[in-house]
């Protein structure tokens, strides 16, 4: 069975995009405005991209990233490479870009959970909050590798929904901090 990780960077208070996530505004630079460079505290970024066998996203993540990352052949020449799968029931194949390897459509969270049961190795969630979200409230995610940046961005999208269900275990599985103050924390989730 195939795991999926949800990866992200994220606020102490619990936020990982201040734009209240407009696509217009998206905006990720505010990761490197609130620290030092540290580069060590990125190490997970490269670790993680070899051990990915896929990316799930959500439409919105995928029309983001469709048209910049195939370009970044030196940044994510693995990520490029693995098929990509995106949750969405408005997209079409002919919204798909042709230039960024297999890209298969899921248009649900069902579909999701087959996509899991029917394979092996690890499925990425980047970006794609409310997939996160929706992920997790459905029981779907395995695990969660976070940076955690010494800031409270107060306004913007949080990571975790206020969705009214029982408490979910987490286990701490490693653990950093930088010099810059970011916080690198993997939990696995109990089932």
């Amino acid at each position: 069975m195939r795991t999926i990780v949800a990866t992200h960077f994220v606020s102490i208070d619990g936020k990982v995009d201040p734009t209240g996530g407009d696509p217009e505004l998206h905006d990720t630079a505010w990761t490197f405005r609130t620290v030092a460079p540290a580069p060590e505290s990125y190490e997970l970024k490269a670790k993680e991209q070899e051990e990915a066998a896929g990316l799930l996203l959500g439409r919105a993540s995928y029309q983001m990233f469709a048209p910049v990352w195939p370009g970044m052949t030196d940044e994510f020449p693995r990520y490029n490479a693995l098929p990509k799968y995106v949750v969405s029931t408005t997209l079409t194949d002919d919204d798909l870009v042709d230039d960024w390897g297999d890209i298969t459509i899921l248009r649900s969270l069902d579909d999701v959970a087959r996509l899991k049961e029917a394979g092996d190795g690890e499925l990425q969630v980047h970006g794609s909050v409310s997939l996160t979200r929706a992920l997790a409230d459905a029981g779907l995610i395995d695990a969660y590798h976070l940076l955690v940046f010494p800031v409270l961005l107060g306004q913007g999208k949080p990571l975790f929904s206020d969705a009214d269900k029982p408490a979910q275990k987490l286990t701490l599985t490693e653990h950093a901090v930088y010099g810059n103050g970011v916080q690198k924390q993997i939990f696995e989730v109990v089932r």
